[in-house]
């Protein structure tokens, strides 16, 4: 080691003292001086004799480095913090929240990470929130069918720079975008507007009963206008929407009942229960980001409605087969993906035909 390499390294195990202590008392057998041979070897003489002191109590090799922390915790304190657990875990479910409790009861004040490492070294977990039950998701009606005018989707959407809400009304199979409208306000009146709007665009305007719907906002309809003999048993189309205020209104309950429209309501904190109207919001602001430019509220709605067309007539949606939602909405989408796909087959049926036929010019 010393003899060719220089002086000692700072740190040597055990073995290798071991051996350098023999070779120094070899060498003194043999009539050299300890600071001799310790020169020789590249040892320091007072190194030389710390290691035979150790050596003589068995304490040849070093000790683990590092120690204790002076700032490290007292035992009282992880007592503390043990006895915190057990009074509070059940209503501060978090290590977060324990460190802030012991500070709050002047019990023991450590970080937050310091409880979870103490908790952690004890064994004591904690147990997070009960979950909630999963909400099931209501089955569709029986008299549903999955064609076009028969389920709609409806939401609000804002656009700041206008300080302007857009209520907008989806034909869920087809994707048709039926109607829009912009508002300062977000309630039951632009819900009655919107629907008006889409209802006359699907020549569906006949099947709202004025005289039933004054009587229920008069309060004076009957069970059996309702629900009687007279009345229409089977709704013209269900309306889904989520669970806003506006949405669940009586008012807003009163209009569907009388244009004979089932109201369905996602589960609450389920956004993709009506996921075809959050998707059309995205899309639109995606495709059309200079919407959210707009300052002026009578612009916002004529652009509103420009994109409206062009969502429905020019853009191919690929929820529905890369079809336009117009092109789905009037039939046209099965005899146009159907052409597609013959379009595919022949195009490839000629590839293979051109190259049996035609030969490479070698050169």
């Amino acid at each position: 080691m010393g003899l060719t390499a220089g002086p000692v390294p700072p740190r040597v195990d055990a073995p290798a003292k071991a051996g350098l202590l023999a070779l120094v008392e070899h060498a003194v057998g043999r009539g050299w001086s300890t600071a001799g041979a310790c020169r020789l070897l590249g040892l320091d003489p007072d190194r030389a004799a710390d290691w035979r002191q150790r050596a003589g109590l068995g304490r040849l090799g070093d000790a683990l480095p590092g120690g204790g922390a002076v700032h490290g915790l007292l035992a009282g304190e992880r007592a503390a913090i043990v006895e915190l657990f057990e009074a509070w875990a059940g209503i501060d479910r978090s290590h977060r929240k324990l460190a802030a409790r012991g500070s709050r009861l002047d019990l023991v004040h450590v970080s937050a990470s310091t409880v979870r490492r103490v908790l952690t070294a004890e064994g004591l977990v904690l147990q997070g929130p009960v979950p909630r039950e999963p909400a099931i998701r209501a089955p569709w009606p029986d008299w549903i069918e999955w064609k076009p005018g028969r389920v709609w989707c409806y939401d609000f959407t804002h656009f700041t720079r206008a300080n302007r809400v857009a209520v907008a009304v989806l034909d869920v199979v087809s994707r048709r975008w039926l109607s829009t409208l912009v508002s300062a306000e977000e309630t039951s009146s632009q819900i009655e507007a919107a629907f008006l709007a889409a209802l006359d665009e699907e020549q569906l305007a006949e099947r709202i009963d004025t005289r039933l719907l004054a009587a229920l906002r008069a309060g004076t309809a009957t069970a059996a206008e309702l629900d009687g003999p007279d009345a229409d048993g089977v709704p013209v189309l269900i309306a889904m929407s989520d669970n806003g205020p506006q949405m669940r209104s009586h008012t807003t309950r009163e209009f569907m009942a009388a244009c004979a429209i089932m109201q369905r309501f996602g589960r609450p904190g389920t956004p993709t229960d009506q996921a075809w109207i959050e998707s059309l919001f995205g899309h639109v602001k995606a495709d059309w980001p200079h919407l959210e430019k707009i300052r002026d509220p009578g612009g916002l709605a004529a652009e509103l409605d420009r994109v409206r067309s062009e969502y429905n007539t020019v853009r191919l949606h690929a929820g529905i087969g890369y079809v336009t939602p117009d092109d789905e909405h009037h039939g046209r989408g099965d005899a146009i993906r159907q052409a597609r796909r013959d379009g595919l087959t022949a195009a490839r049926q000629a590839r293979i035909a051109y190259r049996r036929t035609t030969t490479r010019n070698p050169s």
